[in-house]
This record gives C-alpha cells, sequence and structure tokens, in this order.
C-alpha cells in the first residue's frame, strides 16, 4: 500500500500471533505477525481500528474436497481485490452507540438494539439498511468512505492467503471461535456451546492480516445483492449489484455463535432479507484506500 499517497496515515503497526492447526484442531504452529493500521476517534475514549489489506489475487469459492460444503459456493473462480482497509473486529456496541449518536443521514438508528448486552460485544440484531445508516453517518463524520465489504473482499480478507476451510487450517475448535461446539467439522473435536456472543477479541489469535473473529460470533452483512452461484461474478472485487432490486436479499458471511461450524468456513454464503436483524446478525466496515 502506497503510503506517501494516502490520506490516511501515518499509520501504526500492531503485532498479533497466528496460530495453524491439524485435523484435529489441535494447535500445530504459532507465530507472531505484524499489520499496519489507523484508528478512528469516535469520541468519549471509543475508538475503530481499521487495518490495511494489501491488495491481491486469490481463488473465491470452495474446493469441491471441502466437506459440507455448497452449490452456492461454486463455481470457484480468480478475482483480483484492490488495497483497502477492514476493522479488526465487528462493529461493537459501544461502537455502534457512538456513531447512532452522530446526525442522522437518511433513517433513525436505536442506539442499543442488541440482546447480549456488552460494551465489547459485538452489535446484533441489526439491519442491512441500519448499517448502511452506519456506514453514511461514520462517513460524513470523518470525510472517509466507510461502507460494507463487497463479498469478495470479505472472503479474501479473511482467507488472508490461505485455501483450507477456516483460516486456521483443515478444522477449527471452540478455543479459537464462538459457535456451536456440539457439532465437529471434519475430525475436530466437540467443544463449547456458548449460546450468546463472546466480546470481540475474544480469542486473542488473527488471521495473517491481523482480523480477528471472522469465524462465528456473528454474521456481518456484505454489500452485495444475492445470486444463487458465482457464474457470471465479477473477477475485479466489486459489489455484485442488481438494478432496481433494492428490497432482494443480502449476502450474510462468517457464522455467528448460534451456527454449526461449517456455516463458520471461509467460503459459506448465506442471505437474508436487507430489513432483518437477528440475534446473531452483526457486521463490519470497510474503508476505501484512497
Amino acid at each position: 500500500m502506497n503510503a506517501g499517497t494516502s490520506s490516511f496515515f501515518p499509520l501504526q503497526v500492531f503485532e498479533f500471533e497466528v496460530v495453524r492447526v491439524d485435523k484435529q484442531g489441535t494447535i500445530i504452529d504459532r507465530s507472531s505477525e505484524q499489520a499496519q493500521y489507523f484508528r478512528e476517534d469516535l469520541g468519549n475514549g471509543v475508538t475503530l481500528d481499521m487495518v490495511a489489506i494489501p491488495g491481491g489475487t486469490f481463488l473465491m469459492g470452495s474446493s469441491a474436497t471441502d466437506k459440507k460444503r455448497y452449490e452456492r459456493e461454486s463455481p470457484q473462480h480468480s478475482v483480483t481485490i484492490p488495497p483497502f482497509f477492514m476493522e479488526k473486529y465487528p462493529v461493537t456496541q459501544a461502537q455502534w452507540q457512538a456513531v447512532s449518536n452522530l446526525p442522522q443521514v437518511n433513517k433513525e438508528l436505536n442506539p442499543d438494539p442488541s440482546r447480549f448486552k456488552g460494551a465489547d460485544r459485538p452489535v446484533e440484531q441489526v439491519s442491512w439498511y441500519d448499517c448502511i445508516e452506519f456506514c453514511q453517518r461514520l462517513s460524513q463524520y470523518t470525510g472517509r468512505n466507510y461502507r460494507l465489504p463487497s463479498e469478495a473482499e470479505w472472503e479474501y480478507a479473511c482467507r488472508a492467503g490461505t485455501t483450507t476451510p477456516f483460516h486456521f487450517g483443515e478444522t477449527i475448535s471452540t478455543d479459537l471461535a464462538n459457535y456451536d461446539g456440539k457439532f465437529t467439522y471434519g475430525e475436530g473435536a466437540r467443544g463449547k456451546y456458548r449460546e450468546q456472543t463472546t466480546p470481540v477479541g475474544s480469542f486473542p489469535v488473527a488471521n495473517a492480516f491481523g482480523l480477528f473473529d471472522l469465524h462465528g460470533n456473528v454474521y456481518e452483512w456484505c454489500s452485495d445483492h444475492w445470486h444463487d452461484n458465482y457464474i457470471d461474478a465479477p473477477s475485479d472485487g466489486q459489489a455484485w449489484l442488481i438494478d432496481d432490486h433494492q428490497k432482494h436479499f443480502r449476502v450474510m458471511r462468517g457464522g455467528s455463535w448460534f451456527d454449526d461450524p461449517w456455516f463458520c468456513r471461509c467460503s459459506l454464503r448465506f442471505r437474508n432479507v436487507p430489513d432483518y436483524g437477528f440475534l446473531d446478525i452483526g457486521f463490519r466496515v470497510v474503508c476505501t484506500a484512497a
């Protein structure tokens, strides 16, 4: 990323741990990594960390060898993603409340919509339209272009250069993510079912880009309209939209605390109507690197 021409700089550097697991979910490798970010001040001690995501090309969708894959994750196709910034964690309730107090753009926002209360827990029970209003208010406040990620940006950021079902490896464990641990993926072991969200960053391991909580906890809205498969999908990382269909289904990614582990895979796609909010649906924002 070209630091010399961006209005986001100077950037800060943070360190984080990345782990890899074997087929049983046991950690077999740990490494210490670094990434760059900038911090947005939302007032009253509330901040939002935006991590620099490098551009690159990746293979989007699931492999035919992925266990419990769905046809809606096909066909795999190459996508080239320009650099951008993505929030380190899902939007928290403290961040939501701070932005909901900013001047309205198009619609009112409930400053406290979540079922599972906690300033550091992800906000949930927010609709796609609510999230768009959040991005518009944040953009107006900061002068930067905040928005929801495209589906391609989300998967690219989640994978962070990996090709396995999870950025951890071939399976997942409830020591690393919040999902319904009564169920297993592949040869992984059963674990906890917490039955609620957990504060963001509760699992102190990130992917190789420095992003946390991508698997489980809450689903994350994307900007795209829903398509049943990837036939004719764009290859430039842009959101895939349908003209004159604002109320068409929108894409969600990442799985949640409520879900079985196979719903938390990098390639898993789900859909919902844009005016719907539920206690396992949240989001994180991205910012264009320009």
